[in-house]
C-alpha cells in the first residue's frame, strides 16, 4: 500500500515539475533539496516551541506537524524567491530542454517521497501501518528513500557543514569507541520506531466486578474499563 502511493507521489510530482519546463524544474528541484535540510535542522526546535503552547497532550504529534509545516513553508517561499529573482523562461536547446526538464522533474519526485517517507517516521501512529515497516526498503523491496535521504542530511552536516564549537551533526550520536573507524552512530528510525511501537497500545484492565445493590439481587452496571494509548 505504502509502495503505491510513494508511485504515485513521485508520478504526480514528475508530472508537474516537468511541465514547470527546463529552468522551471531546476527551480523546484533546489527549492525541494533545500527545504528539506532546512526542515530536518530546524524542525526539532520548532516541535519544542509548539509543544510548549499546545501541552504535553501534543508531544507525539509535535515533531510531525513541525516538520511539514517548516517543509511546505520553505517550498513555497523559495519557489517565489526563483520566480522573482528570474521571472522568464530560459531559452534551451530542445534536446537539452527535455532532458533536463524530466530530469530533474524525476529526481524532485524522489526527493519528495524521500522527505515524505523520512516525516512518516515521526507520524503519531503505530510501529508500523500500510505496509511502511522501519526495517523494511519501503519502495518495492528495492530502494529506501527515506534511508537514502536521512544520510545525504547527516553528510551535509557532517561534512559539508560542520560546526567547529561542538561538532554537532544531524542525527549524530557520538560513541568514542578505541580502534573503530565510525565514531557516529545514527538513531533517528530506531528512536522513532521505539516511540512509534508504544502508540496504540491498550492497558490491560481487570476483569469487571458485578456488584450488587443492597437488600437486592438485581446487579449494578459495572464501570467502564480505562482506557490507554496516547
Amino acid at each position: 500500500m505504502i509502495d503505491v502511493a510513494l508511485l504515485l507521489i513521485l508520478a504526480l510530482v514528475a508530472w508537474n515539475v516537468a511541465a514547470e519546463g527546463a529552468w522551471g524544474a531546476v527551480a523546484v528541484f533546489f527549492s525541494v533539496l533545500f527545504s528539506g535540510l532546512i526542515a530536518m535542522d530546524y524542525f526539532e526546535p520548532l516541535a519544542d516551541v509548539l509543544q510548549s503552547a499546545l501541552g504535553t497532550d501534543w508531544a507525539n504529534r509535535v515533531d510531525f506537524i513541525a516538520l511539514l509545516a517548516l517543509f511546505a513553508a520553505c517550498v513555497f517561499g523559495l519557489r517565489y524567491l526563483s520566480e522573482w529573482l528570474v521571472p522568464n523562461f530560459i531559452a534551451v536547446h530542445g534536446r537539452v530542454y527535455d532532458v533536463c526538464r524530466w530530469g530533474f522533474a524525476v529526481l524532485t519526485g524522489y526527493l519528495t517521497i524521500a522527505f515524505l517517507l523520512t516525516a512518516l517516521h515521526t507520524a503519531p501512529l503505530t510501529r508500523e501501518f500500510l505496509g511502511f515497516t522501519p526495517e523494511r526498503n519501503n519502495f518495492f523491496g528495492m530502494l529506501a528513500p527515506d534511508r537514502d535521504w536521512l544520510g545525504f542530511v547527516q553528510y551535509v552536516s557532517e561534512r559539508s557543514m560542520p560546526s567547529s564549537e561542538d561538532d554537532r551533526v544531524f542525527d549524530g550520536s557520538q560513541f568514542r569507541l578505541p580502534y573503530h573507524e565510525n565514531q557516529i552512530w545514527p538513531t533517528f528510525i530506531i528512536r522513532y520506531a521505539t516511540r512509534r511501537d508504544s502508540f496504540g497500545t491498550v492497558a490491560a484492565a481487570p476483569p469487571p466486578v458485578v456488584l450488587h445493590a443492597a437488600g437486592t439481587g438485581a446487579p449494578r452496571p459495572a464501570a467502564p474499563p480505562g482506557r490507554g494509548g496516547m
